[in-house]
């Protein structure tokens, strides 16, 4: 099993995501360009709308296309969602006032009741810590 990082980026343009389309929830179908894809091998890919969210799919199969030259076309099982949406928010940190930016993702057809339990996983993916309403920076939970 290899890991692809087919994340968005103008550094590689050989080596691209033509498409990444959600089949059902949590089957995708995925055209790109490069990597030489096998089956088993893990997708990192961006998330549609966002800046630095992404998600890990993981090959079933894949068809590796004649014309154009390098192209492939996998099937893939990744994350389960209904319906996809981004949000961006922003906390500071109770004891230095420094400044997160974040987006997360969550399934919108949970509603309101699962953006808060969503991004407080992001915040915890991002090294910060959160106690009901407080946050903490990664450097203030250093010991002193």
């Amino acid at each position: 099993m290899v890991e692809h990082d087919f994340r968005y980026t103008l550094m590689n343009p050989q080596h691209t995501l033509t498409e990444c389309r959600a089949l059902t929830p949590g089957r995708y179908q995925v055209t790109g360009n490069g990597g030489s894809i096998r089956a088993g091998d893990v997708l990192l890919v961006t998330l549609k709308g966002s800046k630095d969210l992404s998600m890990r799919l993981t090959v079933e199969n894949v068809r590796h296309l004649l014309q154009p030259m390098g192209q492939w076309v996998a099937m893939a099982n990744g994350p389960v969602f209904g319906e996809l949406a981004i949000h961006s928010w922003q906390v500071n940190c109770d004891s230095c006032a420094k400044e997160l930016k974040f987006e997360f993702a969550v399934d919108a057809k949970l509603g309101n009741k699962a953006q808060k339990p969503a991004a407080t996983a992001r915040i915890a993916e991002l090294g910060w810590t959160t106690a009901g309403e407080k946050h903490l920076c990664p450097k203030c939970q250093e010991p002193a």
